[in-house]
């Protein structure tokens, strides 16, 4: 594997600020209630998803980038749920919906940016 140049360290940095971004937002979302221990619990199992490919993206495993995608999809089908339903939270939700559609921008960039070049002779 060839060492990533410096437009895909830029994504991967975008990426693990945005897997951030989304913990806290997630996060704040979790505790606003007051319910201490419950809402703890909540938080770390909210949270949770979001630390499974930390591994892989610090170590730039492009793999693990593709698979990431999909961790992404219960913040951004909470945030679409509550900004629709749910006045009371709707700009938290709004938080939440716009952080997960900046995760999954951020990957799919590292993703483009790091593609593998097409064999010779094979149309791109």
């Amino acid at each position: 594997m060839t060492a990533p140049g410096a437009a895909a360290l830029q994504a991967r940095r975008a990426v693990l600020a945005n897997i951030a971004l989304l913990a806290v937002c997630v996060a704040i979302a979790a505790l606003r209630t007051g319910a201490f221990p419950h809402d703890l619990i909540l938080a770390a199992a909210l949270v949770a998803p979001l630390t499974l490919p930390l591994s892989g993206i610090v170590q730039h495993r492009r793999r693990t980038f593709a698979w990431a995608t999909l961790c992404v999809t219960p913040y951004f089908v909470y945030g679409m749920t509550e900004v629709i339903a749910n006045p009371r939270v709707r700009v938290l939700a709004g938080a939440i919906l716009i952080a997960s559609l900046a995760l999954f921008v951020s990957l799919v960039a590292y993703l483009r940016l790091t593609r593998p070049p097409a064999p010779a002779g094979q149309p791109s």
